[in-house]
């Protein structure tokens, strides 16, 4: 294995990542494709003469060696797409890196991964609901992925930073540096249980056209991309798009009509471009992920105390049954009214007491 001919291959001009992973493919290995013959090189998919003659292989070595120099002085891995730590998620888009540039200690292959994006410019409430959906996902042993952004990425990192959870921070520009500057510490602390990557070699500014390029990555990597708060515009929306290309799962929190940065949310659902989310325990829900602790049975002893003498018996009914309860059941043992009854049940889902399912019955959440 060859970590020169591995980064080379990323300085080759005018070839894209799927036509690299092609020639590898084909000839086996990175190393391969410097020593092949025109011959063989032709005998490559979507690899032409034409191509052939662009391919600059002794200006790509030569700036894989100034690379090697950076990497080998500042501790940086190098995971090719061959290479097993490579995240299998990202591996199957089929525009995914050719090689990441990581620092931490980051397990990329983790089972389950999230996303989690959101404007830069985060309000309380979406800070709030970014808080609580980490500390939900504590108990499934979860990797969350962000742009390690000013917003709500970093406060979905600094979170996890708090909770002792795994998180990485997707660069949109080299190692050498860390944009915005002020999350410069938040970066390294991250290192010491999750980790920074970038398909950019050093030197790499942080361009605006880097940043939809590094939103592939938030999305390839993940099980599913929460969006928490968005505009209508903005690398959040960019995300969840790549991500339903990607048919990965989109999930989004809603907010209050007319606000800037509900907007993004609202049309993401309405459009039918992410599932909605009504409260953080939807996520694994909706995934179907079970956790690893009893925290779920402590939970719902402790929610109960919030209810109403109303809410209560309908809470009580409905834990009884190990199936869902149907509405018009639920209206005879309550004894009361479909009306007052549609209105409470919909109160106590709101506050996530319970979960309506298909054909109009009822669970505990």
């Amino acid at each position: 294995m060859s970590i020169l001919h591995q980064v080379a291959l990323t300085f080759i001009k005018n070839i894209g990542p799927s036509s690299v992973k092609a020639m590898v493919t084909h000839l086996g290995s990175a190393e391969a494709v410097f020593t092949a013959s025109k011959a063989k090189l032709l005998q490559i998919p979507g690899i032409g003469e034409k191509r052939i003659s662009y391919l600059d292989f002794d200006g790509a070595l030569k700036r894989a060696e100034e690379e090697l120099f950076f990497i080998e002085k500042n501790g940086v891995d190098v995971i090719f797409f061959t290479n097993s730590r490579y995240p299998k998620k990202l591996k199957f888009c089929a525009d995914s890196p050719v090689l990441l540039y990581s620092k931490g200690i980051a397990d990329l292959n983790t089972q389950r991964v999230v996303s989690i994006v959101g404007t830069r410019n985060a309000t309380d409430y979406g800070r709030q609901l970014c808080k609580q959906l980490v500390e939900e996902l504590q108990s499934y042993n979860v990797l969350i992925v962000s742009g390690l952004a000013l917003g709500i990425d970093v406060a979905a990192h600094k979170e996890c930073i708090r909770l002792g959870m795994p998180t990485v921070g997707v660069l949109g520009h080299g190692l050498d540096k860390l944009y915005p500057s002020q999350n410069k510490a938040t970066a390294q602390k991250m290192q010491e249980n999750g980790g920074i990557i970038t398909e950019f070699p050093s030197s790499t500014i942080p361009d605006r056209e880097n940043f939809p390029q590094r939103n592939r990555i938030v999305a390839g990597m993940a099980d599913a991309t929460v969006v928490i708060e968005a505009g209508i515009k903005g690398g959040a929306l960019i995300t969840a798009e790549i991500a339903n290309s990607y048919n990965r799962d989109v999930f989004a929190f809603p907010g209050r009509l007319g606000d800037e940065y509900s907007e993004g949310c609202n049309f993401l659902v309405r459009n039918n471009k992410a599932a909605l989310l009504t409260c953080v325990a939807d996520l694994p829900y909706s995934l179907g992920w079970e956790k690893h602790s009893d925290l779920k049975a402590t939970e719902q002893m402790v929610l109960p105390i919030d209810l109403s003498a109303q809410e209560m018996v309908i809470y009580e009914i409905i834990k009884q049954h190990q199936t869902p309860l149907a509405i018009d059941d639920l209206s005879v043992k309550a004894q009361l009214p479909m009306s007052q009854l549609t209105m409470t049940l919909l109160d106590m889902e709101l506050q996530g007491f319970i979960r309506s399912m298909p054909g109009k019955t009822y669970c505990i959440n």
